[in-house]
């Protein structure tokens, strides 16, 4: 107990006395979440910028440009005399998407034939192209409907004859989770704890890394055994998980509540899976630190391990869609659990007991590095020569 109390004291002062050091754990992340905040707080993708090209100047084609730019997920922002111009302003990206109604457009649609529209997208920004393509069907859709609606009303056909005829076989869509498609809910709720995990094993890197580099290890460690070293490494590492776990719950809490956000699931279980995966990368820092007893070496680890972890964590890329080999290095990441249990949790309202074993699977892997983070600084006290490596 003596040296967890020494080393929590020891580090308390030493961050005290290095505003940058101390930064980097208290106002730096809490900066970072609320920049992550700010930029998903929209929720929902609005107006993005599209073009028309209209050569039919028609009342018809009129009516499409104005149903276009009612749609909530874009706004008509120029109109083209041609594609040409039009294609310019896709490459600048003046607009992320071009809808071309062709000549003679009305005349087409009046006598019966079937008009086409073209929609130029830039497929290059997954997200805007898909947002950009669902909104013109639908509201290209929504005009073709209404014209074949009306054409069939003069025939003297009703208007439940008309529904039926029109789609004899209907699908029904249910969204049983993020029915919204609120990319705050679900995109910046998973990004802040991927940000806050790649700091904290930056912070156990450098925190351990520092006291070799400095060849401080010794007044830090002393020469006791490895308990009082298991003991001192703990203390060093409590301030850093205090505050960055602090920071995660503030922005767990704003996210959800803060938002007028109940989540179906425990909260409270998420809330403790954070602290254990802050626990996690802390103690993932500080055993590449003791192990390499280089500080650079480590950081370049951290960097190398928390960087990806959110692209292999099966947000943004479905896990089943990736090979075996990247499979396994996902498998093998602690965000990867996490993220599945604040899923589990926050959007699927999952029972506790599903995430029993993710949290089970955190709170052993937080031990064990640990112990192997407590065996590397033993090793390493013993040997001085190791010592000031960058």
């Amino acid at each position: 107990m003596n040296s967890i109390v020494n080393s929590f004291r020891r580090e308390a002062r030493r961050l005290a006395a290095d505003p940058w050091d101390l930064a980097m754990v208290t106002w730096v992340p809490l900066l970072g979440v609320a920049l992550l905040w700010w930029i998903f707080s929209a929720g929902l993708p609005r107006h993005l910028a599209v073009g028309v090209v209209d050569d039919d100047h028609s009342s018809l084609s009129r009516q499409l440009v104005r149903m276009l730019d009612a749609t909530p997920g874009m706004q008509v922002r120029r109109e083209f005399t041609n594609t040409a111009e039009a294609e310019r302003a896709l490459r600048a990206v003046e607009v992320y998407a071009v809808v071309a109604i062709p000549r003679d457009f009305a005349r087409t649609v009046k006598q019966g034939r079937a008009a086409q529209v073209t929609l130029l997208h830039n497929a290059q920004m997954g997200t805007h192209s898909g947002l950009l393509q669902r909104d013109v069907r639908a509201a290209v859709g929504t005009l073709s409907a209404g014209i074949e609606m009306a054409a069939r009303n003069k025939r003297g056909e009703s208007a439940q004859a008309v529904h039926v005829s029109m789609e004899p076989i209907q699908t029904q869509t249910v969204a049983l989770f993020n029915v919204s498609s609120n990319y705050e809910q679900f995109l910046g709720a998973a990004l802040i704890p991927a940000l806050l995990h790649i700091l904290a094993m930056t912070a156990g890197a450098w925190t351990v890394g520092r006291e070799l580099r400095d060849r401080t290890l010794g007044a830090w460690l002393g020469a006791g055994g490895f308990a009082p070293v298991a003991g001192a490494l703990l203390g060093k590492l409590a301030l850093p998980w205090a505050t960055l776990t602090l920071t995660g719950l503030l922005a767990l809490v704003g996210i959800t509540w803060g938002r007028g956000w109940h989540p179906p699931g425990n909260l409270a279980w998420v809330a403790c899976a954070l602290a254990l995966l802050v626990a996690v990368s802390l103690a993932a820092g500080a055993a590449l630190a003791a192990l390499t007893r280089s500080l650079r070496t480590a950081l370049s680890g951290a960097g190398f391990f928390a960087a990806p972890a959110f692209a292999f964590s099966g947000v943004a890329f479905p896990l089943a869609g990736m090979p075996a080999s990247a499979r396994a290095w996902a498998e093998a990441m602690p965000f990867t659990h996490y993220i599945r249990l604040q899923i589990e949790q926050l959007q699927m309202g999952a029972p506790v007991a599903t995430s029993a074993s993710t949290m089970a699977g955190l709170l052993t892997a937080a031990a064990v590095l640990w112990l192997v983070a407590a065996l590397g600084l033993r090793s390493a006290a013993h040997h001085p020569a190791t010592w000031g490596g960058r």
